[in-house]
């Protein structure tokens, strides 16, 4: 390509991009007969603006209750009431901040817009076979002449079938495709859920059907090990219809495809189906454009500096483009592809490793490329400051108390939940009766209900979809509570369902959450048991997490279900009576009314007060 036409080029991937709004006057115009506008704006500007009296204005509104003067800042509503009025149609007009270019809205000419290969992420239980599907995959695209397996310099490669790639990302499994999406980085387009033929749905694969469902990418089944005498892929098909996962032949619309990935058997019947998925789903981006996209590893390197992996989604990244990534910034002085050879275009849905950063920027941040260094270490520059203020309030996931202020200023239109319980029948009948408390304002989405204790898989699922965690006669484990914490998902715990079905209303309604909660105060396990005739059995424990009370009210939990709630009767630390143990030391526990402990159990330890979040 000659120089004149890559300098053409280069000015047709020109991406303007407001870097100032101005509040003091009105950036706007009535053209064609709508007014447009990019926010509030005050009676007179829109007066002026609209060529009315602001007098016509304000007794418009005074007719309608509405008592202002021209100073008032109107918002979208009063300013669509009076356009229409007026005669005039209205448009507001969104504008981003250059240093904000992921909340771009890209509105790129249909004529300009080519059709891009699909991103597909592999998912699976263990021992399923997604890493040697992955490897029957690599090896099918060895190009002739290549000796062994291929030398993999990125965590992402492609395959070419009919004369069309497809674009395939390694993860190390659901958590960290839930940890890209929580930062706001939908990189996936299609989802391969690997299930053993022989195995069935277990918990992974209906843990990895949640994290595709939560990130709203389609999935296609790839039913393995079909060369196992067990192989029974209907009763897979069967199994997956409990989840909403209903494959074609059952009426459904998910691709369910039979392989041998040890054999290597209908592999390429499954890479047709990824073609067809694609298709239908008409995935399309403008490459004359700056490139945008997402990181998707990085690292530093001792010899070459800061190494990041990019997923171009949008444009074309060229060697020696100015880049701002994450908070970072640079020029990509060099672009390598999943060979390790090097390249000078990476157009979308290519994923290439570039060097010649500033810092190791994070995976999961996103990258646009910019005209000139000076303009992208400007942009880098603030959104480090902006991110540097964030730190200190992020949450990550909802609170009740956003929740029930959010309620009030009728901003929700879905409220996640996740659903833990001690048997499927409790997840789910909690499930529905949350359902039912949709209302027009406000849908409950429960994403997850599952039996069993809340795990750091429900957490992570939590901190990315802006969940609360619901625990019906369950518990979570110290390490899980931890993990909590450390994301900001708050859990609520219950044991009678109209008191969190009212404690949802409560939220809904805006009204104030219950007052008095039980509050957890330590966990004991339980190591030995003592049969003593006249007091019963007395449990020898070593406390794991916080603090065990004398009298307090305790849980006995099983496996994270709990088997019996009542009282300590006595606390023992060596011969004596103790008011408390705290974690580390052994303690005697006798269990008021109860005598069926096991070793392996669990003691949770709690009391009554005033309302405490986890």
């Amino acid at each position: 390509m000659s120089k004149k036409n890559n300098n053409k080029k280069d000015t047709s991937r020109e991406v303007n991009i407001s870097t100032k709004v101005h509040t003091d006057k009105v950036k706007s115009k009535v053209n064609g007969g709508v007014f447009v506008y990019t926010g509030a704006i005050s009676v007179a500007q829109l007066a002026q603006a609209l060529n009315i009296p602001s007098s016509d204005i304000i007794k418009f509104l005074f007719l309608k209750g509405k008592m202002i003067t021209i100073n008032t800042i109107l918002d979208d509503e009063l300013i669509g009431e009076i356009c229409l009025e007026f005669g005039y149609d209205f448009q507001k007009k969104v504008v981003v901040e250059a240093e904000n270019f992921e909340d771009l809205v890209i509105d790129d000419d249909p004529s300009k817009l080519q059709e891009r290969p699909p991103v597909v992420t592999i998912m699976g239980h263990v021992d399923h076979g997604k890493t040697t599907l992955i490897d029957a995959i690599r090896n099918s695209n060895l190009v002739e002449g290549e000796v062994g397996g291929i030398s993999q310099e990125i965590g992402a490669y492609q395959k070419e079938i009919n004369g069309h790639k497809i674009t395939f990302i390694d993860t190390p499994g659901h958590e960290a495709f839930t940890a890209m999406r929580s930062r706001g980085a939908s990189v996936t387009d299609i989802v391969i859920l690997v299930v053993a033929a022989d195995d069935g749905v277990m918990p992974q694969t209906i843990e990895a059907i949640d994290h595709a469902k939560a990130a709203d990418v389609p999935i296609i089944v790839a039913i393995n090990k079909m060369d196992k005498p067990g192989a029974d892929p209907d009763r897979v098909k069967n199994e997956l219809m409990q989840h909403d996962v209903i494959a074609e032949e059952y009426g459904g619309d998910v691709i369910c495809v039979e392989i041998s990935a040890k054999k290597k058997q209908n592999i390429d019947v499954l890479l047709e189906n990824i073609l067809v998925v694609a298709e239908i789903s008409e995935l399309k981006a403008n490459p004359d454009r700056y490139a945008m996209g997402t990181v998707l590893e990085a690292s530093l390197d001792k010899f070459e500096g800061s190494k990041a992996t990019l997923l171009v989604q949008n444009g074309t990244l060229k060697t020696g483009d100015y880049l701002v990534v994450g908070t970072s910034f640079g020029k990509a002085r060099r672009m390598t592809n999943e060979y390790n050879k090097i390249v000078n275009i990476a157009t979308p849905s290519t994923p290439v490793q570039i060097i010649g950063l500033t810092e190791v920027p994070e995976a999961g941040d996103r990258f646009m490329a910019f005209k000139d260094e000076s303009e992208a270490k400007t942009i880098a520059t603030k959104r480090k400051q902006i991110k540097e203020a964030k730190i200190k309030s992020k949450s990550s996931a909802s609170s009740m108390e956003d929740l029930m202020n959010r309620a009030k200023e009728a901003q929700i239109t879905n409220v996640n939940i996740i659903v833990k319980a001690d048997s499927t029948g409790s997840a789910e009948a909690v499930k529905a009766s949350l359902e039912k408390l949709s209302t027009e304002m406000i849908r409950i989405n429960v994403i997850r209900a599952a039996s069993g204790a809340i795990t750091e898989s429900d957490i992570l699922l939590a901190a990315a979809s802006d969940a609360i965690i619901y625990g019906f006669n369950v518990r979570p484990d110290a390490h899980t509570r931890a993990k909590a914490l450390e994301e900001k998902v708050e859990i609520r715990l219950h044991r009678i369902i109209y008191a969190l079905i009212e404690e949802i209303q409560a939220a809904m309604k805006g009204m104030q959450a219950p007052t008095y909660v039980d509050k957890i105060l330590g966990q004991a396990e339980v190591r030995k048991l003592f049969k003593v005739s006249k007091l019963g059995t007395i449990c020898g424990c070593m406390v794991i997490d916080g603090v065990v009370k004398n009298k307090c009210a305790i849980k006995v939990l099983r496996d994270g279900v709990i088997v019996y709630e009542g009282k300590i009767a006595s606390l023992q630390r060596e011969k004596d009576q103790a008011k408390e143990v705290r974690a580390g030391y052994e303690c005697g526990i006798l269990i008021e009314n109860f005598n069926d402990v096991k070793e392996g159990d669990i003691l949770e330890a709690s009391e009554v007060v005033e309302e405490e979040i986890l």
